[in-house]
C-alpha cells in the first residue's frame, strides 16, 4: 500500500474509533432509540439520491436494515446509555467477529480451523475478564447489551456475505433507510413522545454536529473510503487496520471523558484484539459437499455493517 492509502486506512480506523465518544456526548443529548433513527436518517438523506439504485436484492437490504439498524445500533446505544463506557464498548463490541464466525458455521457450513478456534476462545477470554472489570463498578446490564448488539452484528455480517453487495457504500446508505421508521416507532413507544420531543426542541449545534459525525464522517467518509481502499488492494492488507479501533475508542475516552484504563481492561484489551485477529485472519475450511468458499478474511469495525471483502 501506497504511504498515503496507508494514512488512510488509518484515519477510517481513528474515525470509527473517535465515534465512541461521540456518540456518548450525543447520549447526553437524545434517548438512545431517538440518536439511532436521527443517525441513519441523516446517512441515508441526501445520499440515497446520489449512489443510484440497490445494487442487491431488497430482501437483503431489508434483512441488514432490520439486523444491524435497529437491533445491533439500538442495543449498543441503549447498553452505552445504561453505563456501558465508550472505551469498552468500543473494544468489547469486537467480539462480532467471533459470532460471525459462529454464524458463519451454522448457517453456511464455514467450519473454522483450529487457529480460529483458538483465537474464538482467547477473544472470549479477553470478554471474561471485561466482564468480571465491569462488574466491580459499572452497568453489568450495559455491558450484556452491547455484547448483544455484537451477536447482532455478526448475524448482519453472515446476511451481507450472502448479498455480496459489490457496491459497499452504496448498500450501506440503502440500509440506512431501513432501521429509521422503526426505531422512531420504538423510541415513541418505549422512550415515550415527551422525551423525544423535548430532545428535538433543545436540539443545538453540539447535538446538530453529532448527528453529523455519526452520519456522514463514520458512515458516508468511512465507509467510501473504505470500500475504495478494499477495491484497490487485498482485503488481508486492509483490513488488519480496523484492529486500530478499539485502541482508538480506548484512547480518545480516556483523553477526553476521562475514563480511566484498569489493568484488567489492559489484560482484556489484549485478549480481545489477539483473539480478534486471529479469529479474522486465520483461514476456514469447507464443510463437506459444501459448495461456498471458505469465508475471506473480513474488517471489523464498530460503525456499520461488514460486507463480503474479496481480494480486488
Amino acid at each position: 500500500m501506497r504511504p498515503a492509502h496507508l494514512a488512510l486506512a488509518a484515519l477510517v480506523a481513528a474515525v470509527w474509533g473517535v465515534n465512541f465518544v461521540v456518540i456518548e456526548i450525543g447520549l447526553d443529548h437524545f434517548p438512545p432509540l431517538l440518536f439511532s433513527a436521527l443517525r441513519f436518517l441523516a446517512a441515508a438523506l441526501p445520499a440515497v439520491f446520489l449512489v443510484g439504485r440497490p445494487t442487491v436484492a431488497w430482501k437483503w437490504i431489508l434483512a441488514v436494515g432490520l439486523v444491524l439498524g435497529v437491533a445491533k445500533f439500538g442495543l449498543l446505544f441503549t447498553g452505552m446509555d445504561l453505563g456501558a463506557p465508550a472505551g469498552l464498548s468500543s473494544l468489547v463490541l469486537q467480539v462480532q467477529a467471533v459470532f460471525t464466525a459462529l454464524f458463519a458455521f451454522a448457517a453456511l457450513g464455514e467450519r473454522p480451523g483450529r487457529l480460529k478456534v483458538a483465537g474464538m476462545g482467547v477473544a472470549l477470554a479477553g470478554i471474561g475478564v471485561a466482564a468480571a472489570d465491569e462488574g466491580g463498578a459499572g452497568s453489568l446490564t450495559g455491558f450484556a447489551l452491547v455484547i448483544a448488539a455484537a451477536a447482532c452484528w455478526g448475524v448482519s455480517n453472515v446476511l451481507t456475505r450472502k448479498a455480496s453487495p459489490p457496491d459497499a457504500l452504496n448498500f450501506m446508505v440503502w440500509v440506512s433507510t431501513v432501521p429509521v421508521l422503526p426505531l422512531l416507532a420504538l423510541s415513541l413507544l418505549l422512550e415515550g413522545p415527551e422525551r423525544d420531543l423535548a430532545a428535538l426542541r433543545a436540539l443545538d449545534w453540539t447535538g446538530a454536529g453529532v448527528i453529523l459525525y455519526v452520519a456522514w464522517v463514520t458512515t458516508v467518509f468511512g465507509f467510501g473510503a473504505w470500500g475504495w481502499l478494499l477495491r484497490r488492494y487485498p482485503a488481508s492488507s486492509v483490513a488488519p487496520f480496523s484492529l486500530l479501533v478499539p485502541v482508538f475508542g480506548m484512547s480518545s475516552a480516556a483523553l477526553f471523558l476521562g475514563e480511566g484504563v484498569s489493568p484488567a481492561r489492559w489484560c482484556a484489551a489484549a485478549l480481545l484484539v489477539g483473539g480478534v485477529a486471529l479469529t479474522s485472519f486465520a483461514p476456514g475450511r469447507r464443510a463437506p459437499g459444501n459448495s461456498l468458499a471458505p469465508a475471506e478474511p473480513v474488517a471489523v469495525s464498530s460503525t456499520g455493517p461488514i460486507s463480503e471483502e474479496r481480494p480486488a
